[in-house]
């Protein structure tokens, strides 16, 4: 009787054992999904860069991106695809999957001038996921040594002395590059001509040869020629000036009161993308531009770092659709 006992004993406990962990299965089996992806990046992240190699918005993001692969464990791979003003490898993020491991880095032309000028087979508000603003970058103008000009004073002098004959560069129709110049041309009531190439970094080389004679150029490309000499910078297109040039004057003071023109990169994903993800991301943006190296690296390049949330991001690219269309509009710029 005592086997008999404590044989049922032994059974009752094992039953009881086999129910709570029955029930534990049914609890995490109805548990609900956080949606996030667990052990996210598992593999490396492709950044579709609207742009060539070599050109400012490149430039800052192969410095921020190095640093961020090191801290997610996982290479981000950039994929240059330049053209349209950057249209074409905007579209390719745009339709790629949402998943975290396509991401692109857009800016003010991407995703504001060019819906003002083009008719765009995406939706620069509703096809993205913002994840942050990596940082504001200024452009810079400048010429090239042989020109006889010092002074955003002289280069009006001599433009409307030449009316149609100093050629300006740019990255292409539609990008920041070129609306700086249309705005100078309205603003200092001169008259320039376009030539746009594809992509900043072309527009850079041609403008080191002597190939044409002046450009809004953003900064980060700018820079290293005008400190070797190559480039002589006149003015800086943000109404102040800039911390990456402090000695350069703003357009502004240096003879085109109110005019003030800067534009914005920032990291997104494609819509759609789980939220968990783009906060990681977003995370990891802020983490890096707080490191010294980083963020000294893009001040001395003229961008200054910002890393808002996707949010504020979001709410800028709505803002900039309508303040852009209604400065495209007034300046007359267009698709050349």
């Amino acid at each position: 009787m005592n086997y008999g006992a404590a044989d049922g004993s032994q059974r009752v406990s094992s039953l009881m054992r086999r129910i709570m962990l029955m029930l534990a299965a049914g609890i995490c089996a109805y548990a609900p999904s956080s949606g996030a992806q667990p052990g996210y990046p598992s593999k490396p992240i492709r950044l579709v860069m609207p742009f060539p190699a070599g050109g400012a918005s490149d430039v800052v993001a192969r410095i921020v991106v190095q640093r961020m692969s090191e801290s997610l464990g996982q290479n981000i791979l950039i994929d240059n695809r330049g053209g349209a003003a950057g249209s074409i490898g905007t579209e390719i993020a745009a339709k790629a999957p949402p998943d975290g491991y396509t991401i692109t880095l857009g800016n003010l032309s991407t995703h504001a001038i060019n819906a003002a000028i083009y008719k765009l087979p995406f939706a620069p508000d509703r096809d993205f996921a913002p994840i942050t603003v990596v940082a504001v970058l200024t452009n810079i103008l400048v010429v090239h040594p042989t020109m006889p000009v010092h002074s955003v004073k002289e280069l009006i002098s001599l433009a409307r002395a030449r009316p149609g004959q100093i050629d300006y560069a740019s990255a292409g129709s539609g990008s920041p590059a070129h609306l700086a110049g249309d705005m100078f041309k309205s603003m200092a009531k001169v008259n320039l001509n376009h030539v746009p190439f594809k992509g900043n970094a072309p527009a850079t080389s041609d403008l080191v040869a002597g190939h044409v004679a002046i450009m809004f150029n953003a900064m980060p490309a700018a820079m290293p020629h005008v400190r070797n000499g190559r480039l002589r910078a006149l003015a800086v297109t943000t109404a102040k000036r800039s911390r990456g040039a402090p000695e350069v004057p703003s357009i502004a003071e240096a003879g085109v009161p109110g005019y003030d023109l800067s534009s914005w990169n920032g990291f997104l994903a494609p819509a759609g993308t789980p939220r968990e993800i783009i906060t990681r991301l977003r995370d990891e943006v802020v983490k890096t531009l707080q490191i010294a190296g980083v963020n000294e690296r893009l001040v001395n390049l003229g961008a200054d770092p910002v890393g808002n949330t996707p949010e504020e991001f979001a709410a800028t690219i709505r803002a900039d659709l309508v303040r852009m269309a209604r400065f495209v509009k007034e300046s007359g710029a267009k698709a050349d």
